[in-house]
């Protein structure tokens, strides 16, 4: 085994960040090939999801100036998930193991020594883990935190704190290749993969520059994938609500039954206006859960390509 690394980098947007991440990270695969622990034919690959800044002809222009750069163009804007999909899918056969990461230079990028140390000695995934959210604001800790663990209470089983910043061996990206689903959520598909599997805990550091593209709303729409891509317990909930509501309607009944036989018959104005709102609210919540899985089936069923490339930029040593 060659011990090929290849760095696939997800980039909208991000002209202001990729002088500074492409050289930081030249300068950490060297350093890895220097001491001999990755091939000296190793990449850094760059997708570009379709931004509309000159993200893309800087990564042209790395790549005419040095081979050790490859870029992947897709034909448009598909999101994070499809766009980091496109470049696991396009390099796994020219690499023996892939590390993912953002381009903000968030990830601590010293991580990834640690994390070929795990794969040489057997690993096959290798999760990036944040040590702690010691420079988070309060609302960003409490919201992040709370992220992962409703994640994982309906039913999407996810490693905690952690986004996408993890090794993957050949092995590994061969078994992500078996999920066909149109609707993706990575950070829940790759745990159900199985194979051997550690953890490298590092400090996630601000962002180097540009703006970050997952804010409150959505990290929150991100989370609503995620359940409803991986888990069907939201429809398991919804009938389990309906059965109570279905228990309190017969209390009800008997409620109202022994105030007709106590003489008492005349309904309140208030109790009805509550009782009309909750259950109304109930059924559209409901019908909305329901809706978001039938789309998902929808999108599924027209199994449409999760991602097109327009242009792979690559050489082989």
């Amino acid at each position: 085994m060659d011990n090929r690394l290849y760095l696939v980098i997800p980039c909208y947007n991000e002209e202001e960040v990729l002088p500074e991440t492409s050289a930081r990270l030249k300068e950490k695969v060297l350093s890895l090939i220097k001491k001999g622990k990755i091939a000296p034919d190793s990449r850094i690959v760059f997708v570009n999801d379709g931004s509309r800044d000159r993200t893309w002809e800087i990564i042209r222009e790395l790549h005419e100036t040095d081979v050790i750069f490859s870029g992947i163009n897709l034909s448009r804007n598909r999101g994070h998930q499809n766009a980091l999909l496109a470049g696991l899918m396009t390099v796994k056969d020219h690499a023996d193991m892939v590390i993912s990461m953002d381009a903000d230079l968030q990830d601590d990028i010293n991580a990834i020594d640690e994390m070929v140390d795990k794969y040489l000695s057997g690993i096959d995934i290798v999760y990036g883990v944040r040590s702690s959210r010691a420079k988070d604001t309060f609302f960003k800790k409490a919201t992040a935190e709370g992220f992962y663990k409703l994640m994982n209470s309906m039913g999407a089983n996810t490693v905690f704190n952690h986004a996408d910043y993890r090794l993957m061996s050949r092995r590994a990206l061969e078994g992500l290749a078996e999920f066909g689903e149109v609707n993706l959520f990575l950070r829940g598909i790759v745990p159900m993969i199985g194979y051997p599997w550690d953890v490298v805990y590092y400090e996630r550091g601000e962002r180097f520059a540009g703006e970050s593209k997952y804010p409150f709303g959505k990290m929150l729409s991100f989370a609503i994938e995620g359940i409803t891509s991986l888990s069907t317990r939201p429809i398991r909930l919804i009938t389990g609500l309906g059965f109570f509501v279905f228990l309190v309607s017969i209390g009800m009944l008997i409620y109202s039954l022994v105030r007709h036989f106590m003489g008492a018959t005349i309904v309140g104005w208030t109790t009805l206006m509550v009782s009309v709102w909750a259950i109304g609210g109930l059924i559209l919540l409901s019908l909305g859960v329901v809706g978001e899985y039938i789309g998902k089936i929808y999108l599924e069923t027209k199994a449409r390509p999760r991602f097109i490339i327009d242009q792979f930029l690559h050489e082989d040593a």
